[in-house]
Formats: structure tokens, C-alpha cells, sequence
């Protein structure tokens, strides 16, 4: 029997219709669980009994508990959930002033094993199902007391797949996921507020494009095999050649753009000719990169780019015409910032530093803040 999260809405119909039960009643369990965020079927009010009894005995309908939660000095709030067999992932809620962005993960742990990602130290346990998937969403929300109704604003506008795995190495379960997010007769996430993130999988980028319709971000790091192989191993199995040209036909709907990830990592990939190069790569698609501030972690072998490569970096991409934020780091001080998931405690200290000149110089508002390092105790 699987849970009610694995299932899409004309599922539901379907199985409750060979169970004899009308159509209305999969609306009515629909609207319960994707618009109320109700699981507990005691709380299923306009449900009768007999009815409640058969859905039991087609559906799973337990929640998806959490080990540990821990909220962040900025309003970043990581959990740490327990899965059925005891394996643990984690998920990040970003609050900002105008959305809210919720981080998830796609795998237990990750087989990539990109040597500056904390989760890649972990090795890959197993795939999550959809309905982990979207279960993350639903309890996070359920948290942060997110459930307004149907049309109501919400407090997790974006979902992004940027946590735990290479969710194109679970293609199904995370495109089953994301329609079940986004039907309309329930949670009605658009596609312009889903994000797939991926470093380079290239036989599932054009499915994205044709068949899905959500935003895609590039984990790319370099913008050379040599230097891309030696921190990223998967550019050794879909080099830069196959990566780009799916790409170059991936359809971009109006006003959207390719996301590119980059983490500066110092002596790497930090140069001033790391930089022409990446603009000289993604010349010709429509795209927005975003720099990420490498994340320290414990027993990480990299180190980040000082503020002075930073910032030549910044203003060569800027220079050459291609639209370049800096993000900001946020969760750093629980271990939630990008890089740094993985599924289980690290003992840390803290110590406050300024955040790098690029961003105070470069940076917006938000970015202009001080960061935490997180150094080994």
C-alpha cells in the first residue's frame, strides 16, 4: 500500500473509483490533503466514516516525522526528517522578504561525490519516492503553518531541488513529484516556482524542457573539462561538449533564463580567465549565474575565494554583459547553507566575519550582511 503524497489526482479518481466510491470524494480527499494539509483523517470532517474506512485500506496516510529542527539566527530553518526505514534527509526553508523558498532533497545522500559538497562525503543510500519528495513540502509547510487555502498567500512561494542528491538520477520519482506540486486542484505550484537543479545529467535536460516546464540550474563550477572533471566527476561521464549542447536545445519560455551555479573556490576556479571562460561557454543562451560563496565545512579540502578574486570575478562577468548576482549565504551557522547538507550532526563553532567586499560593493540589500564560518571544534 503507498502513501496518499505518491499518487497524482486522476490516480486518486481512479482507485477510489474501482473501490465505488463517485468522483466527488477523491475532490473531497484531494482537497483535504493538498489545500488543507490535513493527513490525520480523524480532522476529515465532511468524510463519512465508511468512506474514511475504505480510503484507509487504499492509502498510507502517516506523516513524515522529524528528527531534529533547528532555525537559524537569520529566520532559515533546517530540518532533519526521518524517513519510514530510518534513513534521514534534510530540507531548508529560505525566508525572504518577498518569498520564501524551500530547499529539497531528492536522494538519501549522493553518488556525485563533487569534492567541495558536504552531502557527496556521505555516499548514496537510496533513491526518495515522490511521495518523500513531496512530503517534505507538505510537513514543512504544515510547520510554518502554510496552509491558507486555495489562492491564499503562501509563505513557500519556490521550491528548489538543491538539496540531498542529483535529482536527475531520480528523473521519475522527482517529475512525479513536481506535477503532483503543481496540479491545480491542489497545491497549484506554477512552473515558474519549481527549480531543478542538476550537475550535468544530460539525458533528462530535454524531458525538463518538453515535458515538465519547471526552471533548470546548472551546477557548472568550471567552464573547462580539465578543472570541471578534477572537482566534479560527473563531467567525466557527460563532459562539457554534451552538457552544452543540450542546453542550446532546451526551449526557454518567454522571460526565462538558464540558472548557472558557481562556487569560487580559491587557487581552483577563481580567475579572472575562469571567468571569460564561463562567459565564453554560455554565450549565445539566455542565462543568469549566480555565485555562490563557497561554504566551509568541516574537513572540506577547499577553501574560498578571497574577497580581491571575488571580486574580479564579479565585474569580468558584469563587464562581459552577463547578468550576475552574488548570493547570499544564509544558514550558514546551522549547517544549511548550500554545500553543507548532509544527514547528520556536526559539531561546530561559530565566529562572526565580515561578509566579502564584492557584496558590500556589488551586492543588493539583502546581501549585505555579515556571514558565519563554521569552523571544526
Amino acid at each position: 500500500m503507498a502513501h496518499i503524497l505518491n499518487f497524482e489526482f486522476q490516480d486518486v479518481k481512479d482507485i477510489l473509483a474501482k473501490a465505488g466510491l463517485k468522483p466527488f470524494k477523491a475532490k473531497q480527499l484531494w482537497d483535504w490533503v493538498h489545500v488543507k494539509g490535513v493527513l490525520d483523517m480523524d480532522n476529515m470532517l465532511n468524510i463519512s466514516k465508511s468512506d474514511k474506512s475504505i480510503m484507509a485500506q487504499l492509502f498510507e496516510f502517516d506523516e513524515l516525522e522529524i528528527s531534529t529542527q533547528q532555525n537559524a539566527t537569520d529566520g532559515v530553518i533546517k530540518f532533519l526528517f526521518k524517513l519510514h526505514d530510518g534513513h534521514e534527509v534534510e530540507s531548508v526553508f529560505i525566508p525572504e522578504t518577498d518569498r520564501g523558498t524551500l530547499c529539497i532533497s531528492s536522494q538519501v545522500g549522493c553518488t556525485l561525490n563533487c569534492r567541495f559538497c558536504h552531502t557527496g562525503t556521505q555516499g548514496l543510500s537510496r533513491n526518495l519516492t515522490a511521495s518523500e519528495i513531496v512530503a517534505q513540502v507538505h510537513k514543512a509547510r504544515s510547520v510554518i503553518e502554510d496552509w491558507n487555502g486555495r489562492g491564499e498567500k503562501r509563505n513557500i512561494t519556490n521550491i528548489v531541488f538543491m538539496g540531498m542528491g542529483e535529482p536527475l538520477y531520480n528523473y521519475d520519482n522527482v517529475k512525479k513529484a513536481c506535477k503532483i506540486l503543481m496540479c491545480d486542484h491542489g497545491q497549484g505550484y506554477g512552473t515558474r516556482k519549481i527549480t531543478i537543479s542538476t550537475s550535468g545529467v544530460v539525458p533528462h535536460i530535454q524531458d525538463i524542457s518538453e515535458n515538465l516546464g519547471v526552471n533548470l540550474a546548472v551546477s557548472i563550477h568550471a567552464a573547462n573539462n580539465e578543472a570541471r572533471s578534477k572537482i566534479m566527476p560527473i563531467n567525466k561521464k557527460y563532459p562539457l561538449e554534451e552538457l552544452m549542447a543540450a542546453i542550446k536545445k532546451f526551449n526557454l519560455k518567454e522571460k526565462r533564463k538558464i540558472f548557472w551555479e558557481y562556487a569560487p573556490l580559491k587557487g581552483i576556479n577563481d580567475s579572472v580567465q575562469d571567468a571569460h571562460d564561463l562567459c565564453d561557454l554560455i554565450e549565445g543562451v539566455k542565462s543568469k549565474v549566480n555565485i555562490i560563496p563557497f561554504n566551509k565545512w568541516p574537513g572540506s579540502p577547499f577553501d574560498p575565494a578571497t574577497d580581491e578574486a571575488l571580486t574580479a570575478f564579479y565585474k569580468t562577468m558584469q563587464k562581459r554583459g552577463v547578468l550576475t548576482t552574488i548570493r547570499k549565504t544564509r544558514g550558514e551557522d546551522i549547517l544549511a547553507a548550500c554545500g553543507q547538507l548532509r544527514s547528520e550532526t556536526s559539531k561546530i563553532n561559530t565566529v562572526s566575519i565580515e561578509f566579502p567586499e564584492t557584496v558590500k560593493q556589488y551586492g543588493t540589500d539583502r546581501q549585505k550582511e555579515k556571514i558565519k564560518v563554521n569552523i571544526e571544534e
